[in-house]
């Protein structure tokens, strides 16, 4: 299959940019921002660091200001923050978090401009305090942006859209082989634009330091708290061990105490994770409340996931030969990165993703939730062999829900990570991973 870079690489000229010619990889969520800056004052683009928040804003911005760089900038803030405020709009403010106090300075100078499109914030942790949770509404409009999917990194096609399953169309597109080993070292890099063009060696030592980072440096940002960086990496490692499972966090504390021969209390546990959900590196994938037919009960544990599967890979420093020798690992963390992609598409469409679990052991992967009456299920399995028994679960599943309250399944997939896409007799759409798209 070809890299399809021609898709995602976009040229500016020198007299629209900023910043000068240079490439930029699309996002699915620009088309978001756009319509984000014409609907408030100000937007605020919220994602782990390295993302690709910064380019994003850049691409829109017609000026800018790196408060993470530029400590004349942040003493500014302090003393006269409307010379920070100013320039051609929509301006960026990047990393506004290393002063925070500017939030309410933006927010009022949203309100006496009385015009929408004045800023952008970009943020890649929450602060400690969480000066936004008063201010911003009506005035300021959150975007999450996550690693690039495989779409948007130019290992999918995307010909079989997301939006069109949930419009009704079947799925459909050639077969594409993608080799296995080519697979593993995608879930390995993983989606940081950062590693575009990178050797999967040099992009696997940079997530293995970004973890590093995390744990001696990051965690201990977002709400001051000295924590020995040894035990936070066997706390990530043991997220990481259980990523795309339902894994209480009393069984990570359990986990984490037998790993150092020190008791984990579930207080402590909840307050790394939480300060790892401020990073915005991991992301549960919340249950689907759902009216059932049935008696079954649902169940209300969240899947552990991280924002992307290359910060499982690192924590555990598996390579793609480590996930060739544990299919097990490696069928988790595929699935890994299918909740990824699914949830850069799935915001595109304003639709949330959600999972599936019951007291008598059915499980699905995947829900796309869009809205009253309008959802689809996804069965994620690596391997072509197993798309029989995921239809079944699939088919069951939809017997199960109550359509009369809930609507009937806009679409039925299992998302494999090769061949062709095509529907099957039962209705069942088959997609290929490297197929997907918004």
């Amino acid at each position: 299959m070809k890299n399809g870079s021609e898709h995602v690489l976009h040229k500016r000229s020198d007299e629209s940019s900023p910043q000068g010619g240079w490439n930029y990889l699309k996002r699915v969520a620009d088309k978001e921002l756009s319509l984000s800056l014409q609907a408030a004052g100000a937007v605020l683009i919220e994602g782990p660091r390295a993302c690709g928040k910064t380019a994003a804003a850049r691409n829109i911005a017609a000026s800018e200001v790196m408060l993470d760089i530029d400590r004349t900038a942040r003493e500014m803030t302090n003393i006269d923050p409307s010379v920070i405020l100013d320039g051609p709009i929509p301006r960026l403010i990047d990393e506004w978090q290393q002063t925070p106090l500017i939030w309410n300075h933006i927010r009022h100078t949203v309100d006496n401009r009385q015009a929408k499109g004045q800023f952008i914030l970009t943020g890649s942790s929450v602060p400690a305090d969480d000066v936004t949770r008063h201010s911003g509404a009506g005035r300021i409009i959150r975007l999450r942006l996550r690693p690039m999917s495989l779409f948007e990194s130019g290992q999918s096609h995307g010909r079989v859209s997301l939006k069109a399953l949930l419009g009704g169309t079947p799925a459909r597109s050639a077969s594409l082989d993608l080799p296995v080993r080519k697979l593993a070292e995608s879930i390995c890099v993983g989606g940081w634009p950062g590693h575009i063009g990178k050797t999967s060696a040099v992009a696997m030592r940079l997530n293995r330091n970004y973890v590093d980072e995390i744990c001696r440096v990051d965690l201990r940002r977002v709400d001051g708290v000295q924590r020995d960086p040894g035990r936070v990496r066997r706390f990530i490692q043991s997220l990481a061990r259980n990523v795309s499972t339902c894994a209480s966090l009393a069984t990570i504390a359990r986990d984490v105490a037998s790993q150092d021969q020190l008791p984990m209390t579930g207080h402590t546990a909840r307050e790394y994770l939480g300060a790892l959900e401020r990073l915005m590196v991991v992301e549960d994938q919340p249950p689907w409340a759902v009216h059932l037919r049935s008696r079954s009960r649902l169940q209300q544990s969240a899947k552990r996931h991280f924002v992307d599967p290359s910060v499982a890979a690192a924590a555990l420093q598996a390579s793609p030969e480590h996930l060739l020798n544990d299919f097990e690992l490696f069928g988790l963390l595929f699935e890994s990165m299918v909740v990824r992609d699914l949830r850069v598409y799935a915001q595109a469409m304003d639709a949330n993703v959600h999972h599936y679990r019951d007291n008598t052991g059915l499980e699905v992967d995947a829900i796309i939730d869009a809205g009253p009456g309008r959802w689809a299920a996804f069965e994620i399995k690596l391997g072509s062999g197993r798309t029989d028994e995921a239809a079944k679960t699939l088919l069951k599943f939809a017997e199960r829900v109550d359509s009369k309250r809930c609507g009937k399944p806009a679409a039925l997939a299992v998302i494999v990570d090769s061949g062709y896409g095509f529907r099957r007799p039962d209705g069942v759409n088959v997609i290929p991973v490297v197929a997907l798209g918004p």
